[in-house]
């Protein structure tokens, strides 16, 4: 479970998080929704401990991240994986080797031994099977189109196994075809490893496929959160607006392909 209280974060004479209140579920998938520039991308890397609060507090699995640094602070959070809206991959390593970096740089947190050459490769091979992109192992990221470089950033994440998933901005920038598969990607990730998954996303349609609850961000905090159904009959007028952009629901499509 993340417990998150209080948190206030101003940059500037901008403020950004305003006294943001958010407890995730262990094993759900949130999805954090609102325009661009509002503070949602902020917010997860509060939660990933790049970013420093003003005030509040994060309390991860019961331990409150925001009163650590350095390793106390690495240590605590290396079951968590982001998966950032660029993807981040090295340019100057292959598909491969950013897919295998983590592992090679450190002990598996569960058993604390390093993973064999054969080991990493294996795990590897099975990420990048995972996510559709076997036999790109050799490829560097600038062979990529961008779908498969999100591809290769997940394949990353799974790689490692986190026990906690932070997405942002999965499917920006990509056509509806490939934005699907990588919608199609998150649900299948969350199921294999049985994680806590967060996603921040301006993209109703993508909410509702991989959402079991929904909330709305704005003015720095937490103004609407509940499951999908319920979230939707909530009288806001950007709810209706985002219900609005959308042809289709697409659970439909989601019991279809399940059945």
């Amino acid at each position: 479970m993340i417990e998150i209280r209080n948190l206030w974060k101003k940059y500037d004479k901008l403020q950004v998080l305003s006294g943001l209140d958010l407890t995730i579920k262990t094993g759900e998938t949130l999805v954090i929704l609102g325009p661009s520039g509002i503070g949602k991308s902020v917010l997860l890397k509060h939660i990933n401990g790049i970013t420093v609060p003003d005030e509040g507090t994060i309390d991860v699995d019961g331990i409150r991240i925001t009163d650590l640094k350095d390793s106390h602070l690495s240590q605590a959070l290396q079951h968590m994986g982001m998966l950032f809206q660029g993807g981040a991959l090295f340019d100057s390593m292959n598909v491969e080797h950013n897919t295998g970096f983590y592992l090679t740089q450190h002990p598996d947190p569960k058993t604390g031994k390093r993973p064999t050459k054969s080991e990493i490769k294996e795990r590897v091979d099975y990420a990048l099977e995972i996510v559709g992109l076997s036999g790109t192992q050799k490829k560097m990221p600038s062979e990529l189109s961008g779908g498969m470089r999100k591809r290769a950033a997940l394949a990353r994440l799974i790689v490692y196994r986190p026990s906690i998933l932070l997405y942002d901005e999965p499917t920006t920038g990509l056509d509806p075809i490939i934005a699907m598969q990588i919608n199609k990607l998150i649900v299948k990730t969350q199921k294999e490893l049985k994680a806590t998954s967060i996603v921040v996303t301006h993209d109703l349609f993508s909410a509702l496929y991989v959402g079991d609850r929904l909330a709305l961000m704005r003015d720095g905090k937490i103004v609407h959160i509940d499951e999908p159904d319920a979230f939707l009959r909530i009288d806001d007028p950007l709810i209706k607006f985002l219900y609005n952009t959308i042809s289709k629901d697409p659970r439909t499509m989601k019991e279809n392909h399940n059945g």
